[in-house]
């Protein structure tokens, strides 16, 4: 009896010694897979990297050929030139689905491009362009367009903007102010009459500027004015946009004709003091401005939208 219970004994303790050393072979076995999933892990994050790489390398060389050979090398062709006057040239696009339709008498029904000359009279072009210059003389780009806001006050100077209702006092006058305000509500209502809207649901929104472009280079990239854009993509509250030329083309300044993008060719509006150009702001109307290679382009960006609570009030003196 006693030489089995040594012999239990003795296979008990071979028993419990083979269990201690299995126990080590198990957590290197567990170390072992634990090594092999950060490998994958590795991997996948380098596969993931590669894309991501791929995919912004597809993004800049899409945007440089579309550019290149659709933006620069499309057929062109002048929607108005600065040499004829017309009284109103209406050209009807599809409309683009960017667009709200709750805004009941103002969301378009229909979408296009319009130019009138003779909506401003030669006289208010003058003195808006004075005004324009009489506040730019406060300030100046570093590269890029010079801006001035009647309604936030702000002016471009050097690579920033300062508020000229800080820097000078009385620099505008009340007939300023008058001139400014009659002329965008001629704008307003011709929109509205050319697009169907009830001229009360259109409201004037920001950014809303004077702007001055000169042959002088782009210092940063929001210098860059001349790259194909869509404003209701780019600013959210515009519905329709506007704009007022204050200098003619040929013989102010060369380059800085307006460009819309199309399909297979593209239209040009040359600008012409007091001449009007405006059009739905959505995706259906993609434009941009040619680099101005010589002289001064002035102009007035008059933005409408349809959303209340994106409306700003008319500039008044003592702003």
């Amino acid at each position: 009896m006693a030489e089995r219970r040594q012999i239990r004994s003795d296979v008990k303790k071979e028993v419990h010694k083979t269990d201690q050393e299995e126990k080590p072979v198990l957590k290197k076995k567990q170390k072992g897979k634990s090594r092999s999933d950060d490998i994958r892990d590795v991997s996948v994050f380098k596969r993931l990297a590669i894309i991501a790489i791929i995919i912004i390398v597809f993004t800049y060389a899409r945007d440089y050929l579309i550019n290149k050979y659709t933006v620069e090398n499309i057929e062109e062709r002048p929607f108005v030139s600065v040499d004829e006057t017309v009284s109103r040239r209406f050209l009807n696009v599809k409309c683009s689905p960017d667009y709200e339709m709750r805004f009941q008498g103002c969301s378009p029904k229909k979408c296009g491009r319009v130019v009138m000359d003779g909506l401003v009279s030669q006289d208010e072009a003058a003195e808006l362009v004075a005004l324009a210059k009489k506040g730019m003389a406060h300030g100046d780009s570093a590269g890029g367009p010079t801006i001035l806001d009647l309604h936030s006050g702000a002016l471009t100077l050097g690579k920033k903007f300062v508020n000229i209702y800080k820097i000078t006092k009385d620099l505008f006058t009340a007939r300023d102010f008058e001139v400014y305000k009659s002329v965008k509500n001629k704008i307003q209502n011709a929109i509205a009459q050319e697009f169907g809207l009830r001229r009360s649901k259109l409201y004037l929104t920001k950014p809303t500027f004077f702007s001055k472009i000169t042959s002088k280079p782009a210092k940063t990239e929001h210098d860059e004015y001349w790259h194909p854009h869509v404003d209701k993509v780019t600013y959210g509250s515009f519905y329709y946009t506007s704009l007022l030329y204050l200098s003619d083309y040929k013989r102010n300044f060369t380059g800085g004709r307006f460009v819309f993008v199309d399909k297979y060719r593209n239209n040009t509006v040359e600008p012409k003091t007091g001449r009007v150009s405006f059009f739905t702001s959505g995706s259906e109307n993609l434009h941009h401005v040619q680099k101005v290679s010589s002289g001064t382009r002035y102009a007035i960006t008059v933005s409408f939208t349809c959303d209340k609570q994106h409306a700003i009030s008319d500039p008044a003196k003592g702003s």
